[in-house]
């Protein structure tokens, strides 16, 4: 008998983020899934969300991360700053694809205020499902980082 890894996904989001994070929360429920917040619509600070969110994928604790902010571009530059990250922008579903297949990315960052709610399930369900090709993209990975 063998026993199926239930995927651990740590979601985030700062308070532009926080209604498709809410979202987001209702559509990965079959998954193991933990918030680092944001709670409210209420205006924050994006690293104060990013950088748990990521300290929690860098150390195993959760397999994949999900951050989402008004432009990604936040959120993606603070998971980034962790060693052991790979955080994608992503905007359209082929990118979340080519992030996982090329880039073994392990945190998806999506800008709410330039996708759908439906795509920002779309995207998601491609980010987590998608695996990392390995072979030419395995040597350029391990170059990543410094």
């Amino acid at each position: 008998m063998s026993i199926i890894h239930k995927l651990r996904i740590a979601i985030g989001a700062d308070h532009a983020g926080f209604e498709y994070k809410e979202v987001l929360k209702d559509y990965l429920s079959a998954y193991e899934l933990k918030d680092f917040g944001t709670y409210s619509a209420e205006s924050v600070d994006y690293p104060d969300f990013a950088h748990p969110v990521a300290s929690a994928v860098e150390n195993g604790d959760f397999d994949f991360g999900v951050l989402v902010c008004g432009s990604a571009n936040g959120v993606a530059i603070t998971a980034n700053k962790h060693q052991g990250i790979r955080a994608a922008i992503c905007w359209e579903n082929e990118l979340a694809s080519l992030a996982r297949k090329h880039n073994n990315a392990n945190i998806i960052c999506i800008p709410a205020r330039f996708v759908s709610a439906y795509l920002a399930k779309e995207m998601t369900t491609t980010f987590l499902t998608t695996a990392f090709e390995g072979g030419r993209h395995q040597n350029r990975v391990n170059k990543i980082s410094c």
